[in-house]
């Protein structure tokens, strides 16, 4: 299935990920239906200063109401859902806001695209739900772990998503990116922290685990890799990985940027910035054979 001419939703749009999604759908010339989710001040997110804002039909709504999701997914041909609750610290102390957006949400993402025959259902989840590697690299058959309340959902929202394929052939495909970096990222990620705390020449800067591990994947990578699995008819009803097949250690990645931004700066491990001890994912590295298989799909950006 060729992207261009289709008629596409993104939710989660106004975010960091969803923002350059809707950018490069349109650019291959699909017609982006984008959701920000509803505010008081009705603020966009990213899209508010996105270069193709007049080009989408952006709305905005919750995808907690099951009604207003029935509306959202009329008339259109292939949705992306990105719409989530992701920060993991804020997961321990708001489990239930979490169940209600990621699992609830999807759900009614589901439900909403069977009674309105969209012909491909995109559901984003996370490498967080295999949690700290049991073998490397990690493919789409490891054990999932549910290390936080936030990535208990996630493997709950694969779940109620595949269910809808299984159950009434929903034409399902299950997105797993690693984690993803670049611009637009929120502060609180590794990247963007120290990378600012080191233009603003911050004699110190405090991080948590320092041997923990990543699959880093720049923001245009994890979402060609996104536009892939929407445009192959072979990764209906599968669950693929998004990601580079490498690893960095959280302090390899701050000599990294330390390196290229010829800082002095210095790291300190903050015990604060630590998760509970069962809860750390303490190494992560994508295994992508099933992605180049079924896509041909390989990251550009090392």
């Amino acid at each position: 299935m060729d992207i261009s001419g289709k008629r596409v939703l993104v939710t989660g749009a106004d975010g960091f990920i969803g923002s350059h999604l809707v950018e490069l759908l349109v650019k291959k010339g699909a017609t982006v239906r984008a959701l920000s989710y509803y505010n008081s001040f009705n603020y966009w997110g990213w899209l508010e200063s996105s270069p193709i804002r007049d080009s989408l039909d952006i709305q905005t709504g919750d995808i907690r109401d099951p009604h207003y999701c029935l509306t959202l997914c009329e008339d259109v041909d292939v949705i992306f859902h990105l719409a989530a609750l992701i920060p993991i610290p804020y997961s321990y102390i708001a489990p239930s806001s979490f169940v209600d957006t990621n699992i609830t949400g999807t759900l009614n993402i589901c439900q909403a695209a069977r009674m309105n025959k969209v012909k491909k259902l995109l559901v984003t989840s996370t490498s967080e739900v295999y949690g700290s590697a049991q073998y490397v690299p990690i493919d789409e058959k490891h054990p999932l772990q549910p290390q936080s309340p936030y990535s208990a959902t996630k493997i709950g929202a694969d779940a109620i998503a595949m269910s809808y394929f299984y159950s009434f052939e929903l034409p399902v495909a299950v997105m797993r990116p690693f984690n993803t970096y670049g611009p637009r990222q929120s502060a609180r990620a590794i990247i963007p922290t120290i990378i600012s705390q080191m233009a603003a020449n911050q004699p110190t800067i405090k991080l948590g685990n320092l041997e923990t591990t990543r699959d880093f994947n720049y923001v245009e990578d994890t979402c060609a890799g996104m536009v892939a699995i929407a445009e192959s008819d072979k990764t209906i009803g599968e669950t693929v990985n998004i990601g580079s097949n490498q690893e960095v250690s959280m302090l390899e990645t701050f000599d990294i940027i330390k390196e290229i931004m010829d800082s002095k700066t210095v790291v300190e491990r903050d015990e604060a910035r630590i998760r509970p001890g069962k809860s750390e994912v303490t190494r992560l590295k994508c295994d992508n054979k099933k992605i180049k298989e079924l896509t041909g799909f390989t990251p550009n950006t090392p």
